[in-house]
């Protein structure tokens, strides 16, 4: 079983994806849940979750999480649709961005599609002026990318202040440098934009922000925002708590 949520509005289809999940664990508390990211994507782990059932509950809960962003992966997927819509499993697949041919093919099998697309109004947008103060502006989170890719701590700490104040979730905002962290790794190993897969805008200033991050720095905080999330979903640490850490640390 297939469903698909995407578009520009995050918070919206972060909050619908999380609330269809925790919904289905309830009914079903017996179930496995497991996540796959472009990060450590495996055909084989796809194959496996598509195919396998767990000991006690029938049905696994899988949450797709951006693997279209990688050129690899989104073919490796693709080619396995039809396998994912037939699986007694269920295939929660969530992207930004998706292109129309790819779309179509989704409708075709999935149980479900829907978009959740920001309207101009509702934008939420500012900026931070000299000497750290906040303009009392509009919030426009993927300031919070810039400032982790920059390497700026003072300002990423700024940020996430005032992402709080918006009553932004901090597993939203884990998303959001999730997201960032997983460009810079695909730009890293990319020999060009095109193998990328990313947009040339996306690509080029992943690059650039690869050079503020010492070998293997940007796999470790990977790593780390990886076993946030799990431990959070697990309820083994406090999401707000652990976030913050993490930002200081950066």
């Amino acid at each position: 079983m297939l469903y698909l949520l995407y578009g520009s509005d995050f918070k919206k289809s972060r909050e619908k994806l999380h609330s269809m999940i925790d919904s289905l664990l309830k009914k079903k508390p017996e179930a496995s849940f497991f996540k796959m990211e472009s990060s450590g994507f495996s055909e084989t782990q796809l194959d496996e979750l598509i195919s396998s059932q767990g000991l006690f509950e029938k049905k696994y809960i899988v949450q797709v999480d951006g693997l279209f962003e990688d050129k690899k992966s989104k073919e490796t997927v693709l080619d396995k649709l039809e396998e994912i819509s037939k699986s007694e499993n269920i295939f929660f697949f969530i992207e930004e961005k998706i292109d129309k041919p790819t779309l179509k093919r989704i409708e075709k099998v999935a149980q479900k599609v829907q978009e959740f697309r920001v309207q101009e109004s509702e934008g939420r947008k500012f900026g931070v002026v000299g000497g750290g103060e906040l303009n009392l502006g509009e919030f426009n989170i993927f300031n919070l990318a810039d400032a982790f890719g920059n390497k700026d701590k003072k300002n990423l700490w700024v940020l996430y202040q005032k992402a709080k104040r918006h009553n932004i979730p901090a597993e939203e905002m884990h998303g959001i440098l999730m997201w960032q962290v997983k460009s810079i790794l695909t730009a890293q190993n990319s020999k060009s934009v095109d193998e990328s897969g990313l947009k040339p805008f996306v690509y080029n200033k992943s690059i650039r922000f690869a050079k503020n991050f010492k070998e293997g720095e940007v796999e470790e905080l990977s790593s780390k925002l990886i076993s946030i999330y799990h431990d959070a979903r697990r309820g083994i640490i406090d999401f707000d708590t652990v976030m913050e850490r993490f930002i200081l640390g950066v």
